[in-house]
């Protein structure tokens, strides 16, 4: 889609009462993968919206823009979407255990995965990696997580139009769609579970290369300003390959017929 063109990557993150590294806390954050003459507009609305965020008013803003090398460009393929009806927290949870289970995770990593977001204090920045086997946690970076960043799809006129199709827009669904399928390309993972901190927003979702996008429709009650996310590994994962991957290779998503939205 972008031939010749030069890429910038654009990434805002927001916080209270000082930066991230400093104790902040988390309020907002967001990337793009964007043209030359589309990044002073995307730099604004990233900007607008750090500001007027449901967590909070940010008196941190950090937006970082890189220039991406063609060489650097790895693909994805989006996962399918479907969705999953649950009209209560508890009939989600039920779900999500159970879509954990389906894509390869035990019942007890996924109880266990599902307990560590439920009881966070606050959000995290970045995601948790855990032994879909045992439950218990792979990496060693606390609070911070990893952040998986570097990624957008391939042709945005054809994303929306995917998701229009089944009654589907705004930066929720698109940004976790994207996030999604780039850890399920990741080595090493055999599924995801997520739901979002933002406190008008309860809806998540299970991913994973298996089963594809499991949208939940509620995964926390309202007003809840706690989220999190759990990427489920194999115990034989290269955890430091893995971190690179999902921290630093840059990924285009592909929206094509074999990873239609059904």
């Amino acid at each position: 889609m972008f031939g010749e063109k030069e890429l910038y990557s654009l990434k805002m993150r927001a916080a209270q009462g000082g930066p991230h590294e400093k104790g902040g806390r988390h309020i907002s954050g967001s990337e793009r993968i964007i043209e030359k003459n589309a990044v002073d507009k995307e730099v604004l609305a990233m900007l607008e919206r750090a500001k007027y965020h449901q967590r909070g008013a940010a008196d941190f803003i950090s937006i970082k823009v890189e220039l991406i090398k063609k060489e650097q460009i790895r693909y994805r393929q989006l996962l399918a979407f479907s969705q999953c009806e649950a009209a209560s927290v508890e009939a989600g949870r039920k779900v999500a255990l159970a879509e954990l289970e389906s894509a390869g995770v035990t019942p007890l990593a996924a109880r266990k995965g599902l307990q560590a977001i439920a009881a966070l204090p606050d959000s995290m920045r970045g995601a948790m990696l855990v032994n879909a086997v045992t439950g218990s946690r792979m990496d060693d970076l606390g609070n911070r997580g990893v952040r998986v960043t570097n990624m957008d799809v391939d042709d945005a006129e054809k994303f929306a139009t995917a998701l229009a199709q089944h009654g589907l827009q705004g930066d929720h669904v698109r940004e976790a769609l994207v996030l999604a399928s780039k850890v399920a390309g990741g080595e090493g993972v055999v599924a995801e579970l997520c739901w979002s901190d933002d406190p008008l927003y309860v809806t998540g979702y299970v991913g994973s290369a298996k089963n594809g996008y499991r949208r939940i429709q509620v995964l926390k009650k309202l007003h809840d300003s706690v989220g999190g996310r759990v990427f489920f590994i194999r115990p034989d994962t290269d955890v430091p390959a893995l971190i690179h991957y999902l921290q630093e290779q840059v990924i285009f998503i592909r929206t094509g017929e074999s990873a239609s939205v059904d």
